[in-house]
């Protein structure tokens, strides 16, 4: 809490809320404590200690004499000129004129838009899927019956070869979650798409061009030099790390791009690097691999290890491990920023209905179909390529951005009965 200036009270100061930190330890101690109850009674433990403490500074700023502060008034020279009254009338809004009630936003898609937004990326969303399947060898139904088992019950009891089987009743559940899911992404993305803010050149390409490089270079290069580890990364966590990263590279390339795009890009890929790592901190702690887990994968993207690794010998601490997943952290952390700095100039800038497609449609659709799966069939998670997954709900929100944008607009008049006047 901070300390109250030596202020004189009086008709030049006013009394004011002293600043204090209690009601943000007092939210993340419940938060804790309500995260503990779900996973380890550890948070809690913390939560309640930082409840406790929390509510302690917010009930000391309340006794009397403390929690506030005066502070001095500006001199009299530059304080606003009192308002004079002048007699007078405006000019009254009437019914059916513009700004009359006005209803935002003034130009959206109709419910057809949506649809067909849909329809359009529920056809071409199955295209990765399938070259996966032919790219491994497998038959183009096991995207169908692992969709299926979002919601079939006993779908997990089935091996490799039997998924892979042409079944009717998981082809037509499948189809039928693909159908409902396509259309219901497609209207709501009709809806927000005239509603979604503008993005920053920096902050779109980071948020959707980083991602898609680090995953795409790590999936590659755990398949060369240890596929067997490959199988061990969760990939919807790992892309949120990644979502992270080009997020946070691009703010700070935005706040340092005076100092030089050079700089302000290794400043970016370092603030980035250590921002990463907490989902994946937070994923293995929460599946109780240990805090040591995340890191030991990095360094087997690089490090040779004799005989297959198991999950037991990634879950200790192994100091040479450590210093090689530290600088090859450090490597991609850099070597992605100054990436960013030198391609940012030479990419045009994304429409935002096409940036909100490729990040909004993805993670919509990957979030629910992991968390049903999860709770249905999670033995089904082990078997689904999360990258490929990932890279189809990509597919479905770019063209259905396409279509949707290029659909025709409805001008939304004014509410209130009045002349029919649109707004331009």
């Amino acid at each position: 809490m901070s300390a109250e200036p030596n202020t004189p009270r009086g008709a030049n100061s006013v009394e004011m809320p002293a600043p204090t930190v209690a009601p943000l330890v007092l939210s993340v101690g419940i938060a804790l404590a309500a995260i503990g109850v779900a996973t380890n009674l550890a948070f809690s433990v913390v939560g309640f200690v930082l409840f406790v403490a929390g509510l302690g500074l917010w009930i000391g700023q309340l006794l009397p004499g403390r929690g506030h502060v005066e502070e001095p008034l500006v001199d009299a020279p530059l304080r606003a000129r009192p308002i004079a009254a002048a007699p007078g009338a405006v000019e009254h809004i009437r019914p059916g004129m513009p700004g009359y009630r006005l209803r935002l936003p003034e130009r959206l898609h109709p419910i057809s838009a949506g649809i067909k937004g849909g329809i359009a990326g529920g056809l071409v969303m199955p295209l990765p899927a399938i070259i996966y399947c032919m790219a491994r060898g497998y038959r183009i139904w096991l995207p169908v019956n692992l969709l299926a088992g979002m919601v079939l019950p006993g779908v997990e009891g089935l091996n490799l070869e039997e998924l892979q089987q042409f079944n009717t009743t998981l082809f037509a559940f499948g189809l039928g979650i693909h159908v409902c899911v396509s259309l219901i992404l497609g209207l709501i993305y009709g809806v927000l798409m005239p509603m979604l803010p503008r993005i920053p050149k920096p902050l779109a390409w980071g948020a959707l061009l980083m991602p898609a490089l680090w995953t795409a270079a790590s999936f590659v290069g755990l398949g060369v030099a240890n596929p067997a580890v490959r199988a061990m990364v969760d990939w919807p966590w790992f892309v949120v790390s990644q979502f992270i990263f080009g997020l946070a590279a691009a703010s700070v390339f935005m706040a340092w791009e005076r100092r030089g795009p050079i700089v302000a890009g290794l400043v970016g890929g370092v603030a980035g690097g250590i921002l990463m790592s907490m989902p994946a901190v937070l994923w293995s702690l929460l599946t109780r691999h240990g805090a040591w887990y995340p890191i030991n994968l990095l360094a087997a993207l690089v490090v040779r290890h004799p005989g297959e690794i198991t999950v037991a010998q990634l879950e200790p601490y192994n100091p040479d491990w450590l210093a090689t997943a530290i600088v090859t952290h450090g490597v991609l952390s850099l070597g992605f920023g100054l990436a960013f700095a030198i391609v940012l100039p030479l990419v045009p800038r994304i429409a935002a209905p096409l940036l909100w497609g490729g990040l909004v449609m993805p993670l919509l659709w990957t979030a629910s179909s992991y968390g049903m799966m999860g709770i249905v069939n999670p033995a089904l998670q082990e078997n689904v390529d999360w990258p490929w997954f990932v890279a189809s709900q990509f597919v479905f929100g770019v063209v259905a951005a396409i279509v949707i944008v290029r659909s025709e607009q409805i001008t939304v008049a004014p509410a209130g009965s009045g002349p029919d006047r649109r707004i331009r």
